[in-house]
C-alpha cells in the first residue's frame, strides 16, 4: 500500500463520528394523572400537609430513556421527489418527582414515578440507524392536587394532574468512519509566571529637595 503524501502540510486522518441522517426539532406537551398513593419517604400518618405547595420534577429515565416500538417504510413526494422515509413510533421513558415545599422552607420528595409517552416521527431512519433525542427543553408543573392524605411513607392525592412540556431535537444517526485533509493541533504555549521588577513610587521633585530658591514671591 502507498503511503499517502501529506498536501500544504496537512495530514489525510480518519475519525469515527456518528452521520447524521435526518433532524427535526418539535414541541411536544402531555399530561399525567397519578393514582393511589404515592411514596415519599419519611411521611407519617401524623405529617401536617397544611399549607404545603405542591411542585415536580421531570427528567428522562437513566434506562432505555427512547425505545424503538415500530418503523415503518412510507413512501413520499417531496418537491417533486419520490422518497421513502420512516415512520417511527417512538416510547420516551420519563421519571417525575413530586416536591411538596412547607412555610417554614423544609421540604418532602416522593420516590420516582415512571411515566411513558408515545409518538410517531417521520424521519429518513432506514433499518439499522439510531433514534436520538435530545432535550433542550424539558419541564412540568402541577395543575391541580386535590385533597392531600398522609399516611405510613405515602401521600394520597384526590385529583392530581401534572403538564409535562418537552421541546426535543429528535435525529437518526449511524456510525461511520469519514477521511479528510486536517492540520494537527498544537500546545499553546505555557503562560510563564515570573517576580515583578522592583519598583519605586513617583517622586514630587518640584517641591523635594530644594532647589535653593522659592517660587513664590
Amino acid at each position: 500500500m502507498q503511503e499517502k503524501k501529506p498536501f500544504d502540510g496537512k495530514e489525510l486522518i480518519c475519525i469515527n463520528v456518528d452521520k447524521v441522517y435526518d433532524w427535526i426539532v418539535k414541541e411536544k406537551s402531555f399530561d399525567i394523572s397519578p393514582t393511589g398513593a404515592i411514596t415519599f419517604p419519611g411521611v407519617t400518618a401524623a405529617t401536617s400537609l397544611t399549607g404545603a405547595i405542591v411542585t415536580c420534577d421531570v427528567a428522562p429515565a437513566a434506562t432505555n430513556p427512547v425505545v424503538i416500538l415500530h418503523r415503518e417504510d412510507r413512501p413520499f413526494c417531496i418537491d417533486g421527489t419520490n422518497v421513502c422515509l420512516q415512520q417511527l413510533t417512538i416510547q420516551k421513558n420519563f421519571v417525575v418527582k413530586i416536591i411538596l415545599t412547607f412555610p417554614n422552607g423544609t421540604t418532602l420528595t416522593s420516590a420516582n414515578i415512571p411515566v411513558s409517552r408515545c409518538e410517531q416521527v417521520t424521519l429518513c431512519a432506514p433499518e439499522g440507524t439510531d433514534v436520538e433525542v435530545r432535550y433542550t427543553n424539558l419541564d412540568c408543573f402541577v395543575c391541580t392536587t386535590g385533597t392531600l392524605t398522609a399516611g405510613a411513607g405515602t401521600i394520597t392525592f384526590s385529583a392530581l394532574t401534572i403538564s409535562v412540556a418537552t421541546c426535543q431535537s429528535i435525529q437518526s444517526t449511524f456510525p461511520v468512519t469519514v477521511e479528510f485533509l486536517a492540520d494537527f493541533c498544537e500546545p499553546r504555549a505555557d503562560i510563564v509566571s515570573g517576580c515583578a521588577p522592583p519598583t519605586r513610587p513617583q517622586q514630587c521633585s518640584v517641591v523635594f529637595p530644594d532647589a535653593g530658591g522659592n517660587c513664590c514671591n
